[in-house]
């Protein structure tokens, strides 16, 4: 599609939402999504549909006093940045920009394990803490990191890189078929190449699966990488749970009160600001009186599931962000 086409679509489409920004007060007008947490959105597509252009959540009216100068059209007014810009961007310009991206975030990652590994090292942190503190800053950087991505629909593919590389590299270290004593020491328990098959390799892939399903418009994937990143039982939990954990779960010896009310806690705090994030960014709308009820719903699941004696059979870090995945989707999309 040339520039003049898509300028001249995003302007039929302002058009059309700006006169029904003007004569809502004198009609009725039935949101196409209904779900009451996001009743302010202004769009006229399902709000996870694949798109080829701007979503239109980003068509924002202009103010009255600016329309009434006269001067300047209403329709020229109307066009988002986000849609210029992508409009007069070259293909090439767009490409350039997710590249700078994936390189700046796997350099992050792989600086932020460096570094770790140096205060490791330097008997600075001890290894366990170490771990822990990847575990958390890791994943909540790359979220962060999304909006750096341009606004095509390829962009969650290149940020999808950075994890399935890392991924890479915990498969070819697992395996031994190279040997990174830094790398195993930050993100393992017992300082086992295996281990990097297991709890890393799942949490690398959990990152990657969130970024190309749901991406940055779902707050759906979003709450599931929070709680993996900030809650779960190789993060906040953990950490409050070996210093102030002397109280046990009935239920569970290995767990206890103090981790799993910090997880709670922590990960619903982490959840509400990520939310936050994104949406003073523009990328979705909500109505939080509603969204800190359903945080709080979807926190507590993930925290329960957490606490269940069933860390032999299957990983938190799969655990956590799929009973996250179906609680946040059920809360916010049905």
């Amino acid at each position: 599609m040339t520039v003049d086409a898509t300028i001249s679509m995003h302007l039929k489409l302002n058009q059309h939402h700006h006169h029904h920004h003007h004569s809502r007060h004198s009609a009725t007008a039935q949101p196409a999504y209904t779900n009451s947490t996001f009743s302010h959105f202004r769009r006229y597509h399902r709000p996870f549909q694949t798109t080829s252009i701007t979503p239109l959540t980003h068509f924002l009216s202009p103010p009255n006093s600016l329309l009434n100068r006269g001067n300047i059209s209403a329709s020229i007014v109307a066009l988002p940045l986000s849609v210029t810009r992508c409009a007069l961007l070259s293909s090439n310009a767009v490409i350039f920009q997710d590249a700078s991206a994936t390189a700046f975030v796997l350099g992050g990652g792989y600086a932020l394990v460096s570094a770790f590994d140096n205060l490791t090292n330097r008997s600075l942190i001890s290894q366990k803490l170490s771990r822990k503190l990847v575990h958390i800053i890791s994943g909540l950087l790359f979220v962060a990191s999304w909006p750096l991505f341009s606004i095509s629909t390829e962009a969650r593919y290149f940020a999808s890189v950075a994890p399935l590389i890392n991924g890479l590299r915990l498969v070819v270290h697992g395996l031994s078929l190279t040997t990174d004593e830094g790398l195993i020491k930050s993100v393992t328990r017992e300082g086992k190449p295996e281990e990097l098959l297991r709890g890393p390799l799942y949490y690398v892939l959990t990152l990657a699966i969130c970024a190309i399903v749901f991406w940055r418009d779902s707050p759906v994937g979003l709450l599931s990488l929070a709680m993996m990143s900030g809650g779960d039982g190789a993060g906040i939990a953990d950490i409050m749970g070996r210093k102030f954990g002397n109280v046990k779960l009935p239920y569970n010896q290995k767990k206890s009160w103090a981790g799993s009310i910090s997880m709670f806690i922590f990960g619903f705090l982490i959840s509400v600001g990520m939310l936050y994030y994104f949406s003073a960014l523009g990328y979705f709308q909500l109505d939080w009186n509603l969204t800190m009820q359903r945080v709080a719903v979807v926190s507590f699941i993930a925290t329960v599931v957490e606490s269940l004696p069933t860390e032999e059979r299957i990983d938190d870090n799969i655990s956590v962000p799929l009973a996250t995945l179906v609680t946040a989707y059920i809360c916010f999309c049905l």
